[in-house]
């Protein structure tokens, strides 16, 4: 008998299939994909996160991952640049999501691919070609793609412009790694924002949250907007020059930055982004759904599934600080009239950048 179904092999389903494995559950991992991808958002891992990894059984140095140690911030002509409190890594989601699935699959959880579930609730998953798995308890660690059922709704000032999320991957190159160096970058603009890190082969990894309305004025094409947004920010355009135009840029939409739940049925854990969907310039995606995993399984040891309604209530209230200043800070990024401001006040007090870096990780429950 199964004592665990996760449904979603990202981040936080196989943080959450490592703890449940070695807690003895017999734990079934369930992935839509094939093979393991490239995810769209979360090449960034904090300090903080790769403490929680550790404690997972992860050596970070085996990610292979580039140092990071900074942030700069880029708003028209001003630039800010602010050593982080502590070093955090670069690293793509196709070289994460393979070390932790291999390493739930390493202390016993059952990984199944190409397993489409469609429904979720009483004890059981449904899946496109009509299966029924029970179990006592369920986790659903989906990402930021919706699961019917499970509405997401974006902050009120959003809905009249949603967000988008695009990624372009820019080829390793000398020039890129002068430019960009042991930092992650910033890039703030009218609507949006671009945020640039290396990762473990050298590429940069160039992910943008931007309003649909910013999108439209390039006609609909997300690499139009990203050649617009090179020539009209020079620092951005530097860094584009050496893309790749024939790769795809991927696209998700609608994408609820700012939301969070504290609502779920007893039986049933929601982790990562089927929790809440951090703005992406915190740079703390996977550090939410690790840390979701952890005090998930934690709940369940103590509670079993009738714990999951107080886990979730207690992990929106620890999401509310962090998820409060990332707001904050996007919404100052993308307004063109304060974001000159805030890059410049990044310049005079770095020890304000650091308390925000601080503030927006998501803490131990």
């Amino acid at each position: 008998m199964t004592d665990a179904v996760i449904v979603g092999a990202g981040p936080a389903g196989s943080a959450a299939a490592i703890r449940l494995a070695q807690s003895g559950a017999k734990t079934l991992l369930l992935e839509r994909a094939r093979e393991t991808g490239d995810a769209l958002c979360g090449g960034f891992l904090s300090w903080q996160t790769l403490a929680r990894l550790e404690a997972l059984g992860i050596d970070g140095a085996a990610l292979g991952g580039q140092r990071v140690t900074c942030v700069r911030l880029f708003a028209g002509k001003r630039i800010s640049e602010t050593r982080l409190p502590e070093a955090a890594l670069g690293v793509s989601r196709y070289r994460l999501d393979s070390v932790l699935q291999a390493a739930a699959e390493a202390a016993g959880a059952r990984l199944e691919r190409e397993v489409h579930a469609t429904d979720i609730a009483d004890g059981r998953v449904q899946t496109r070609d009509g299966a029924l798995l029970a179990a006592p308890v369920l986790f659903l660690a989906t990402g930021k793609h919706g699961f019917r059922g499970f509405a997401r709704e974006p902050a009120a000032w959003q809905r009249g412009d949603p967000v988008m999320g695009l990624r372009l991957r820019l080829p390793a190159h000398a020039a890129l790694d002068r430019l960009i160096g042991d930092a992650v970058e910033l890039h703030l603009f009218d609507r949006g924002y671009a945020g640039l890190v290396r990762q473990e082969d050298g590429s940069g990894n160039l992910c943008l949250a931007v309003h649909k309305s910013r999108l439209e004025e390039a006609g609909g094409d997300p690499a139009a907007l990203l050649r617009m947004l090179g020539d009209a920010l020079p620092h951005l355009g530097e860094r584009l020059a050496h893309a790749d135009w024939s790769r795809s840029v991927d696209a998700i939409g609608h994408v609820p930055y700012g939301w969070r739940t504290a609502e779920t049925a007893p039986g049933l854990f929601r982790l990562g982004d089927q929790a809440g969907v951090i703005p992406s310039l915190a740079g703390e995606g996977m550090g939410l759904a690790i840390a979701s995993a952890e005090a998930a399984v934690a709940a369940w040891r103590h509670g079993g599934g009738a714990a999951a309604p107080d886990f979730q209530r207690s992990l929106a209230a620890h999401m509310a600080r962090p998820f409060s200043w990332a707001n904050l800070v996007w919404r100052l990024g993308e307004n063109p009239r304060t974001a000159g401001s805030m890059t410049a006040a990044a310049s005079l007090f770095p020890s304000l950048v650091r308390m925000i870096s601080r503030t927006t990780r998501i803490r131990d429950r």
